[in-house]
């Protein structure tokens, strides 16, 4: 939900700027704002002098009010809690250079990844890096979970928008409900959301319910949230692009109050001016070209609960720093995202590799892959010596392991002029003397999760959508898929969140 925060909030400010300096007075009074500290890296100009913007939105599970312990829960032995919590809701915003799309990013919260040393501003933690879940890294300050999706993504990071549990229900409330579809009855016990099959207008908490179920959607994981959050979104972004919204004063009062008060944001949008500059940007970008996408994610070798980067998710990255759309003028899908249903990209789980060190430099095979096997490529993968010292990299596949291969490059970040067919079976990977150092090929960065940071970076757009969820905002008729396994239980009976939902009669629907 929280990616459109910041585009409501700045839509808002910008209608309501004009009611006088009292009010602009007020609103600048409302905004929290913390420093980014130079993290996040920032975008180039293109040609004509444009400059793309990319914030990073994110929804903290943090207690740290009374208001919020009442609506997470979780509060009845630890009070109010202090310190940011976790990022479980992370989406990248990216607005093109000029201004005609969009992409928004959604980063499931399970996704494992090198953390790197961050210090909260306020001294209140620290930590000199680790490997872990990439919603942690938000304890040690929002600087901290920019710099993390940074390197993660090789996407330049602008600035961003926090906002929290009563954020949720304030901006629902103020923009007077959002008007969701769901495909068949839901209970999800744990997020206490509860409706029939249809479309109900969502308020305050009922809105906080959606776009929290994690077990009501999908497969009952956070990949499925993040489609619902989408389809929650795209519902706000035309409400507020419909005729009439902004033209009733008390309405726009109201949202731009709970807005101003809900987020925190970095020094770039701390102001009223600021943020007006940013609504004027968003405001120009239809509907209908602005596409929402999940990272494509494998499970982790290592924890079956959590996942890493996958097929995919690199084109993805790259596409969204090199400045390109994934819709076409039209509003349409481009032919690469149409591409998407028969796109069949294996998973890195199943894919084994032999690497050979064609280099002087000891322990480069091994390196490599380890950062294989980290991406969720099969354990299987192993290393050897080449038979002979090897001055370009080459990765060797067999008949019919073609879609293996580009899945082996996309991770790696290594050119398609690197892939050749040979006789035999498996893939084999040589590592030439022009790859010595770093675990992306030359020419991107040297961490093994992150493709280039440059923003003249260019991604295959058929890899980028595929798999990805991607839709469009102007989408009006889709509606949450509600998960068939089971996901909840009641009274201790695990069940689907449809049979949940006729087993608790008694309790009263989300939406009444």
């Amino acid at each position: 939900m929280l990616r459109i925060v910041g585009m409501c909030l700045s839509i808002l400010v910008l209608a309501t700027a004009g009611a006088g300096w009292w009010f602009y007075q007020h609103l600048n009074g409302n905004i929290n704002s913390l420093a980014l500290d130079g993290k996040g890296g920032s975008e180039t100009a293109d040609a004509f002098g444009r400059t793309p913007i990319n914030i990073l939105v994110m929804g903290s599970d943090g207690r740290t009010s009374a208001a919020d312990c009442k609506l997470g829960g979780g509060c009845s032995k630890t009070g109010v809690q202090s310190g940011n919590g976790n990022a479980d809701v992370e989406m990248v915003v990216h607005i093109a250079a000029d201004r005609s799309n969009a992409t928004v990013m959604s980063i499931p919260r399970d996704t494992m990844t090198n953390i790197p040393a961050c210090k909260d501003p306020d001294g209140s933690a620290s930590t000199t890096g680790y490997y872990g879940q990439i919603n942690s890294a938000l304890r040690y300050g929002p600087a901290c979970q920019v710099d993390t999706v940074h390197r993660l993504t090789g996407i330049p990071i602008d600035h961003f928008v926090k906002l929290d549990f009563s954020g949720v229900v304030k901006m629902s409330d103020a923009v007077g409900g959002v008007s969701v579809c769901v495909s068949d009855n839901v209970y999800d016990t744990y997020s206490h959301l509860k409706l029939s099959k249809g479309t109900h207008t969502l308020k305050g908490e009922a809105a906080l319910q959606f776009v929290r179920s994690r077990h009501g959607f999908g497969d009952g994981s956070d990949l499925g949230r993040t489609v619902s959050q989408h389809i929650f979104l795209s519902a706000m972004i035309r409400k507020f692009k419909s005729a009439g919204t902004l033209t009733d004063p008390a309405a726009v009062y109201s949202l731009a109050d709970a807005a101003t008060k809900a987020l925190t944001v970095d020094d770039g949008l701390g102001s009223v001016k600021k943020l007006i500059g940013l609504a004027a940007d968003l405001n120009k970008v239809p509907a209908k070209r602005m596409t929402f996408t999940t990272m494509q994610t494998a499970p982790d070798p290592s924890d079956s609960n959590r996942v890493v980067v996958g097929a995919g998710a690199r084109s993805l990255f790259a596409t969204i720093a090199g400045d390109q759309s994934l819709t076409t003028g039209s509003g349409k899908k481009s032919a690469a995202a149409s591409a998407t249903a028969t796109s069949s990209p294996v998973p890195a789980s199943e894919i084994a590799v032999t690497v050979e060190n064609g280099t002087t430099v000891t322990g480069r095979a091994s390196a490599i892959a380890t950062a294989l096997t980290g991406q969720g490529f099969n354990s299987g993968t192993t290393t050897v010596n080449a038979p002979s010292a090897a001055a370009t990299t080459t990765l060797t596949y067999g008949p019919g392991q073609k879609a293996e291969a580009q899945t082996v490059a996309e991770a790696l970040v290594l050119p398609s002029s690197r892939l050749k067919q040979g006789t035999g079976t498996g893939l084999t990977l040589v590592i030439g003397g022009d790859w010595t150092s770093g675990t992306s090929y030359p020419g991107a960065t040297s961490s093994p999760t992150s493709p280039s940071s440059s923003s003249s970076a260019s991604g295959d757009a058929q890899a980028a959508v595929s798999n990805a969820h991607a839709s469009t905002a102007d989408e009006a008729k889709a509606c949450a898929k509600v998960s068939t396994y089971k996901t909840v239980s009641v009274n201790g009976v695990a069940m689907t969140p449809s049979q949940a939902y006729a087993a608790a009669s008694d309790k009263p629907d989300s939406a009444r």
